[in-house]
């Protein structure tokens, strides 16, 4: 393991050792005395502060990177070139042209790349698909996302600011953060998205990067798709709705509140909770494939799609931002 932050704590790093057949065996943290601590904490046996300890160790059989966005292209490649199959944190990227690069580099070495859009093996979302799939609401006609969420509290200057909203770290803001879970799980449900438009505003001016976020789509399978995103309002709600030909299904992305259906006006709420460790079913996906069994759902080529459509969507911002003739701060 390539990093070892705040989301290796619970999220994802037991999931390594949790996992069937499967066994955490060295991490690496730029700080040797925090992937040292890291190591004591969860039992790992070695420690490092330098990835290509990782890299050439002969008993490492694939590698999870677990750092920020900007440095995901390099430890990839890196991966790649040392013949170890990764499986990389989200957003696999600082933007798509980067993940094609990171596909192309795992395709010639011909190793694996796995991207951690766990959703695709959550059992929550396996059974909302499985609803959808089953024709609980009919036909699908429409699906529709919405994301409204308080400012953060931000301290003056860059030392005070969160990654997720530093774009030399992250490559935009919340919205490629966590917009990208829900629309990587959209991919899952109506295939890839066609055709999409998209308008982006920095309108709080707390940070450089946008702040709020509308689009429209059009997935393979024809159905049609909206969201909106704001992390500048003044409430928080979250909630993705699916319309039907004979009723509604509700589900949250980042919650786990019960599923709701509603049909003839009646609401049925099916509950399904998350594990504690939220990236280990996927994991097991993953440990499976390596062993000749089955094959994890969320590749480079699935989470590379995800890319390409925030790419489209925050194109213009991003191009105003660029030439200095956006809202945002300077």
């Amino acid at each position: 393991m390539i990093g070892c932050g705040d989301v290796t704590e619970v999220k994802s790093g037991p999931g390594f050792y949790k996992a069937d057949h499967s066994q955490l065996v060295a991490v690496m943290g730029r700080r040797g005395d925090l992937a040292a601590d890291y190591a004591r904490r969860h039992g790992v046996g070695r420690w490092h502060d330098d990835a290509d300890a990782i890299l050439a160790a002969p008993d490492v059989d694939a590698v999870y990177v677990a750092t920020l966005p900007n440095s995901h292209r390099d430890y990839v490649i890196r991966c790649a070139a040392a013949g170890k199959p990764v499986y990389v944190e989200k957003p696999m990227a600082m933007n798509a042209a980067e993940c094609a690069e990171m596909i192309e580099a795992c395709r010639a070495a011909g190793v694996a790349l796995w991207v951690g859009f766990y959703r695709r093996a959550l059992p929550r979302f396996l059974k909302v698909t499985a609803l959808v799939e089953g024709g609980a609401i009919g036909d699908v006609r429409l699906v529709v996302s919405r994301q409204f969420q308080r400012l953060p509290e931000i301290a003056p200057g860059r030392d005070g600011l969160p990654w997720r909203i530093d774009p030399a770290l992250s490559g935009g803001g919340f919205f490629l953060d966590m917009a990208s879970h829900t629309l990587d799980f959209l991919d899952v449900l109506f295939g890839p998205i066609t055709d999409v438009h998209g308008f982006a505003a920095n309108r709080a001016h707390a940070y450089r990067p946008e702040d709020v976020v509308a689009a429209s789509y059009r997935f393979a399978s024809g159905v049609i798709g909206s969201g909106t995103w704001c992390y500048c309002a003044d409430h928080d709600h979250e909630m993705n709705e699916i319309v039907g030909s004979k009723g509604r299904l509700l589900f949250s992305t980042f919650q786990p509140l019960p599923i709701r259906i509603v049909r003839n006006g009646e609401v049925e709420e099916i509950p399904v909770g998350d594990p504690p460790h939220v990236h280990q079913p996927l994991i097991q996906t993953i440990v499976d494939e390596m062993n000749g069994r089955g094959r994890c759902p969320s590749t480079g080529v699935t989470a590379a799609r995800t890319a390409q459509v925030i790419d489209d969507i925050l194109r213009d911002f991003r191009i105003s931002a660029a030439a200095g003739t956006h809202s945002g701060p300077a």
